[in-house]
């Protein structure tokens, strides 16, 4: 399949943000941490100093978006990666073995998806990370339990796609010649329904990090997030109070946000439609 512009553009914004949340704290930065007094307010692209400016409490904004892409995008990558595998073990074996098993799984989808995802992941946020004076939570305890309710949030979402995709292959004359030669069911599950269950999760799993990233910054947004301005949404969430006069400060997370979301959503795209091209040619 031709990569377009938009494939390259996506791929390049991708590799900068990986390259970020891996090495960006051993790069030349201001400390993300460290007030610059001097510059509260600094509008970005006027000094080399602070390339994208300074918000209301003189922190480096793009010191905080490097910090901030590190726990952005493991909360993200390792949620989906959790929930992925997860849906996808329960989806197949749903659909391959079908019966009170199948009927159960497709019920215990439907049940999970008809609670909003936002709504869901507040409450397990909530009660699982509560915090107040007498009880606080530590950064580590907030960030596994974000982690833990995004996963619930992705295990019907590519659990009910792993059975659907599953299904159209559990018929296929491949799949009965190797019952009918008395192989087990585990070696064709995994030679013959997951190599071809495989694309259909990806292409979703790209898209499931999309869901993620704006779910975690919704969170933050609501008080529930990461705190401290450890995160993207974080940082845009305590930076609201700011926007009349220092807008940098929320419109550039912000277009981060956007930009890595609409990155994914592209390769989410991309592999679909490689996917239906591969499929027609079967």
């Amino acid at each position: 399949m031709k990569k377009t512009i938009g494939y390259w553009l996506s791929a390049t914004w991708l590799a900068i943000v990986a390259f970020l949340a891996i090495f960006g704290q051993w790069l030349p930065l201001w400390d993300w941490e460290e007030p610059d007094y001097d510059n509260i307010g600094q509008t970005p692209f006027t000094s080399w100093k602070h390339p994208l400016g300074t918000d209301g409490n003189g922190i480096d904004i793009f010191s905080g978006l490097v910090q901030g892409a590190r726990i952005t995008m493991l909360i993200a990558l390792v949620s989906v990666i959790l929930g992925g595998a997860i849906g996808s073990a329960l989806g197949i074996t749903a659909a391959y073995f079908r019966g009170k098993f199948d009927a159960f799984m497709n019920i215990a989808f439907s049940v999970v998806l008809s609670i909003p995802n936002l709504v869901l992941s507040l409450s397990l946020v909530s009660i699982l990370a509560y915090s107040d004076e007498d009880n606080p939570t530590t950064d580590t305890r907030r960030i596994m339990v974000l982690i833990l309710s995004l996963t619930i949030v992705i295990i019907p979402i590519l659990g009910r796609i792993a059975r659907a995709t599953a299904l159209q292959w559990a018929n296929r004359e491949f799949v009965t010649a190797s019952k009918s030669m008395g192989t087990r069911n585990l070696r064709i599950v995994r030679d013959h329904l997951l190599p071809n269950v495989a694309p259909a999760i990806i292409a979703i799993a790209f898209l499931a990090v999309g869901v993620v990233i704006i779910a975690e910054g919704s969170l933050a947004v609501l008080g529930v997030g990461v705190p401290n301005g450890k995160s993207w949404g974080s940082q845009l969430a305590g930076a609201i109070i700011d926007i009349e006069f220092y807008p940098q400060s929320v419109y550039v997370p912000a277009l981060f946000i956007a930009a890595t979301v609409i990155a994914v959503n592209y390769f989410g795209d991309y592999f679909r439609r490689s996917l239906d091209r591969r499929e027609s040619k079967i």
